[in-house]
């Protein structure tokens, strides 16, 4: 039977789609933690109180891309280079969705807009963040490789979608309201596409190292496509609400220590 939990089971008991798996998981938070440090770097002076919750984002991020690794190394396996195609966060940044690396790279303060921009996007990829992780400690929290670090990451994802609510929502209440729903509602509509060609190229690459059959290929390929046209109807709407979460202040203190993996 095909299943969710099945076809992750496949590719982690196979070293090769686990190299990619995790490579790509690396690479992309890895990504993420330059973004926050930059960020964070260049808040505006109205908003330093933000800045520390950015740098312990960024440091959530980066210890998530060395856990990646450390998973790799404890198997024996050297990372790959992630192909292009399933770079999610430079597709969404040619989306023009969140801030441009061009931008980050400068010294120009950022203005309280850039905050608004990077929490609205922040908001939309944490949540599909969130359940990724969700799902792979539904299956796999007990697993004796890779059981620690899915609860490690998926305990700091929803931290992180707990904080951009809260966040958004007091710029909300500070007049930002329909800034904020508009930006989102863009974040998320280039998000669910860019996902949907994401999900397609990794399931292409799985299905060569894995040597898929053309069939179970193309009902793989189906599933991802209705996943979008879900998305694509009603599905984006719960990465644009906001809600206060219970985790109150949930990046204002240090990142917690990181665990040994390798």
């Amino acid at each position: 039977m095909l299943s969710a939990q099945t076809l992750f089971q496949e590719i982690l008991d196979n070293d090769e789609s686990y190299r990619l798996f995790c490579s790509i998981a690396a690479s992309g938070e890895a990504q993420g933690g330059w973004e926050n440090a930059r960020i964070a770097a260049l808040v505006p002076e109205d908003s330093r109180d933000l800045a520390p919750k950015i740098v312990r984002h960024g440091a959530d991020e980066d210890k998530h891309g060395r856990i990646f690794n450390a998973l790799l190394k404890k198997r024996g396996l050297p990372p790959v280079e992630v192909p292009p195609e399933t770079d999610y966060t430079m597709l969404l940044e040619q989306q023009g969705i969140g801030l441009a690396h061009s931008r980050l790279r400068g010294e120009e303060r950022l203005t309280e807009r850039d905050i608004i921009t990077y929490l609205a996007h922040s908001r939309v990829t944490e949540q599909r963040a969130s359940e990724q992780m969700r799902l792979l400690r539904r299956y796999f929290a007990d697993h004796p490789d890779i059981g620690r670090a899915v609860k490690m990451i998926s305990h700091d994802e929803d931290n992180h979608l707990a904080y951009c609510h809260e966040e958004l929502l007091r710029l909300a209440r500070a007049g930002h309201g329909r800034t904020i729903q508009r930006i989102m509602r863009e974040c998320a509509l280039a998000e669910i596409r860019v996902y949907r060609d994401v999900s397609l190229a990794v399931m292409a690459n799985m299905g060569r190292v894995l040597g898929w059959s053309r069939p179970r290929a193309a009902v793989l390929a189906a599933g991802i496509h209705a996943v979008y046209a879900y998305e694509r109807l009603v599905g984006w709407r719960r990465m644009v609400s906001l809600e206060m979460p219970v985790r109150r202040d949930a990046l204002g203190s240090p990142a917690a220590p990181e665990h040994e993996y390798a």
